[in-house]
């Protein structure tokens, strides 16, 4: 279960879980995404910083979906690389639904090493919010501890 090296938690700050909220409550009744920065260390990842992304989905298909433009994400990894950090993981927001992952979010991860942060906002407050960490072989996502730095 999960990965060897890494413990399943992922440490954010509160400002952090504040910033992800937030950005789930200004794109509502949209899916609103983004990258999480940090460290990978054998306590888990470490995010030391939000990168919103935006919503490149048709207008009709918001709701429900989001589609992250690859050059978008790429200035992302690059912002983090430029800073000595990484890419630990990708938070996004689910309009009106819970703070689980979907088929879809299955299907559509990018990789087995990321936290993926989901914020649930029900009628434009944000609500649930909850981590999960995707099986090495891509099988389905587990919960992880969410710890809260100073």
């Amino acid at each position: 279960m999960g990965h060897p090296f890494i413990k399943p938690m992922i440490t954010l700050e509160q400002n952090h879980l504040e910033e992800i909220r937030r950005h789930g409550e200004r794109d509502y009744p949209h899916e609103c995404g983004g990258l999480l920065i940090g460290k990978f260390a054998p306590e888990g990842r470490i995010v030391l910083e939000t990168y919103p992304l935006s919503n490149a989905r048709e207008e009709e298909e918001r709701h429900h979906r989001l589609l992250i433009l690859p050059e978008e994400s790429r200035r992302g990894e690059e912002y983090a690389d430029q800073r000595g950090l990484a890419v630990v993981g990708y938070y996004h927001s689910h309009p009106d639904h819970p703070a689980v992952p979907s088929q879809y979010d299955l299907e559509h991860a990018p990789w087995s090493t990321w936290s993926y942060i989901i914020v649930s906002v029900g009628q434009g407050s944000a609500a649930d919010l909850r981590s999960w960490e995707m099986q090495p072989d891509r099988s389905r996502f587990d919960e992880e501890e969410i710890s809260k730095g100073k």
